[in-house]
C-alpha cells in the first residue's frame, strides 16, 4: 500500500499575527512554523498503515523554501518520501488542489490512500481534499476517525471501512481504493520524532517541483487582522476588606447562598 499525506506550513497556534504592508499575506518574518494538528495525525496514519502494509509513505506540501521544515518533520516521524511544490506564497484551496492533482497524477506509480487534515489550522477551508478527489475521480470521506481496510484477491487491501463521528452518532462507509480520506484529530495519537529519526530526515532527498498557479475567478481584495478584544478587570478590594464585595458578587453569580 502506497499512501500520500497531503500538509500545509501554519504558523504556531496562538502566535501574533502582522501582515505585510500591502495586506496580501501574512508576515512570516517573527513566526515559527508547524503543522496543524489534523495533519499531525494524517502523517501518523500514514506512517502506520506504510508500515503494517509494507508499503511506502510519502508527504507533499505547497508552499516556499520555509515549507521544507515541515517535509523535513514529517520525515523525523517516518515518512519515506518527500515533495515540495515550491511556491512564493500560499495559495487559495482551487489552484492547490490542482496543483497537487498534477503532482500525483505526475508520480511514477499510483498511490493506494491519499490522506488530508480534515481542515487546515490556519483558513479552515475543508477544500483542498474533497477538491483533488474530484478532480481524480477517487471517492471520498471527510473527517474520519478510524479506518479499516479489507483484502482483496491478490492478498493486498482494495477496499477501505471510515469511520465518522457526527452529533447523532457513527457513520460507516465502504469505499474501494484507491481513496482520498479528510482525517480529524483523534485517529491516532501522534509520535514524537526520535533523534535518530531527526538525523535522518535532515539527509532525505526532496523531489521538488514547479507549479503553474492556474486561474481561478477570485481575487483576494485584502486579508484583515481582527482588532484585539479589551478584557476589564474590577478589583474588588485588598485584604479583608474585600470580602464582603467577593461574597456579594458570587450571591449574583448563584455560587452561594445567604
Amino acid at each position: 500500500m502506497d499512501i500520500l499525506v497531503c500538509i500545509k506550513r501554519v504558523p504556531v497556534t496562538g502566535a501574533k499575527v502582522t501582515l505585510t504592508a500591502d495586506q496580501q499575506q501574512i508576515d512570516a518574518s517573527y513566526l515559527s512554523f508547524a503543522s496543524g494538528p489534523h495533519e499531525e495525525c494524517a502523517i501518523e496514519e500514514a506512517v502506520q498503515l506504510a508500515q503494517k502494509y509494507a508499503g511506502t509513505s510519502t508527504a507533499l506540501t505547497l508552499g516556499p523554501e520555509g515549507a521544507v521544515e515541515q517535509l523535513r518533520y514529517a520525515a523525523s516521524l517516518g515518512v519515506d518520501d518527500l515533495i515540495l511544490l515550491e511556491t512564493a506564497e500560499d495559495w487559495s484551496p482551487m489552484p492547490t488542489a490542482r496543483a497537487i492533482t498534477a503532482a500525483v497524477q505526475a508520480q511514477e506509480k499510483p498511490f493506494d490512500v491519499l490522506l488530508f487534515g480534515n481542515e487546515s489550522a490556519d483558513s479552515g477551508g475543508y477544500q483542498v481534499g474533497i477538491r483533488v478527489a474530484h478532480a481524480l475521480g477517487l471517492p471520498v470521506v471527510t473527517g474520519v476517525k478510524k479506518l479499516e481496510f479489507a483484502d482483496g484477491a491478490d492478498g493486498k487491501p482494495s477496499m477501505a471501512t471510515a469511520h465518522r463521528q457526527t452529533v447523532a452518532g457513527w457513520e460507516l462507509y465502504e469505499v474501494p481504493l484507491p481513496a482520498v480520506f479528510t482525517v480529524k484529530e483523534g485517529i491516532n495519537v501522534p509520535r514524537y520524532p526520535s533523534i535518530p529519526g531527526k538525523l535522518r530526515a535532515k539527509k532525505k532527498p526532496i523531489q521538488r517541483i514547479t507549479p503553474e498557479k492556474s486561474a481561478e475567478g477570485l481575487e483576494k481584495v485584502r486579508l484583515v487582522v481582527p482588532e484585539s478584544q479589551a478584557s476589564n478587570v474590577n478589583i474588588l478590594g485588598n485584604g479583608p476588606e474585600a470580602a464582603p464585595k467577593v461574597v456579594d458578587l458570587l450571591n449574583e453569580l448563584g455560587l452561594v447562598t445567604s
